[in-house]
């Protein structure tokens, strides 16, 4: 399975690299303020696609902290009930009856 995963790599890899080599003209991106960036069209594609991707990752951070904090929240429940059961089986309760007169 290894290999077959190292050979479908290699094909995206040589795939992309050669859309990488067909796109290489200069492109301009007007931004707002007449602001203006001038590069390659493949650095522009990769530039938006990381900065997506790192915006994804920021959109997903609380909720991924959210679910941590809630997963030791639980842990900590059950430890407590594990132990609280572990007690009340391992000590039988005596009685309280009092057999002196």
């Amino acid at each position: 399975m290894k290999f077959i995963s190292t050979i479908i790599g290699f094909v995206l890899f040589v795939l992309f690299f050669g859309f990488a080599l067909k796109n290489t003209q200069e492109v301009d991106l007007h931004f707002f303020l007449n602001y203006e960036l001038r590069g390659p069209l493949v650095l522009m594609l990769l530039g938006f696609f990381v900065a997506g991707a790192v915006l994804g990752v920021l959109a997903l951070t609380p909720t991924v902290f959210r679910h941590r904090r809630e997963t030791t929240k639980h842990k900590t429940t059950i430890a407590t009930l594990q132990t609280t059961a572990q007690q009340a089986t391992a000590q039988p309760q005596p009685d309280s009856v009092n057999t002196q007169q």
